[in-house]
């Protein structure tokens, strides 16, 4: 039962991130995820079955528990759309990370100044604050098509821009093999902020 706890959890982080990005596009000019009907917090709206199903299952049994990542189908946006022309992609990208801190501070300040919370209830907002400070700190590694990336991609030089943006064809793949492979470099950093934010 723990997995589609889990299953859930990634799902519904995913899809506050995926409208965070959305919403902050629309407050930016691009009307594209509304008029897609992405503005929602509807889940059924932003479910990706390999990635909101298959791979967090594929990991988590591949890991024996040890790890368990997902993502919703990306929300569209057309960055020509936006006011702010040079930083408006990296302020559309930092909304959905930002979004997962804000999650996991509320849950985890919740976990913090509730010490009377049954072990299953105090579990389960653990797990939510450890998958959304997963999913704020992967998706901010300047891996491209990672929000890390277009965050970081304004203030490069525009050869490295180019770059950057051609590397997002090979994304995917980069993606999968870090979090196969480099994901433990990233615990140390997920488990101080979990401790710094529930106060353990």
């Amino acid at each position: 039962m723990a997995i589609i706890y889990i299953l859930i959890i990634i799902l519904f982080s995913a899809v506050i991130h995926e409208y965070m990005h959305g919403w902050m596009a629309d407050r930016l000019g691009d009307p594209t995820a509304r008029d897609a009907g992405r503005l929602t917090l509807n889940p059924l709206a932003h479910i990706d079955w390999w990635g909101s199903v298959l791979m967090p299952l594929f990991l988590f049994f591949g890991t024996n528990g040890a790890l368990a990542f997902g993502y919703a189908k990306p929300v569209p946006f057309n960055p020509y759309n936006l006011r702010d022309q040079k930083y408006g992609i990296a302020k559309v990208a930092v909304a959905g990370p930002l979004a997962n801190l804000i999650t996991a501070l509320f849950f985890g300040l919740v976990l913090r100044f509730f010490p009377g919370l049954s072990l299953a209830m105090a579990s389960l907002i653990a797990a939510i604050v450890q998958i959304n400070l997963v999913l704020m700190i992967f998706n901010l590694l300047p891996i491209p098509p990672l929000d890390g990336a277009k965050v970081l991609l304004p203030f490069l030089p525009y050869d490295w821009q180019r770059t950057l943006s051609q590397l997002e064809h090979y994304g995917f793949m980069f993606v999968l093999l870090f979090a196969l492979f480099g994901f433990s470099l990233i615990v140390p950093l997920i488990n101080f902020l979990f401790r710094l934010i529930v106060g353990m």
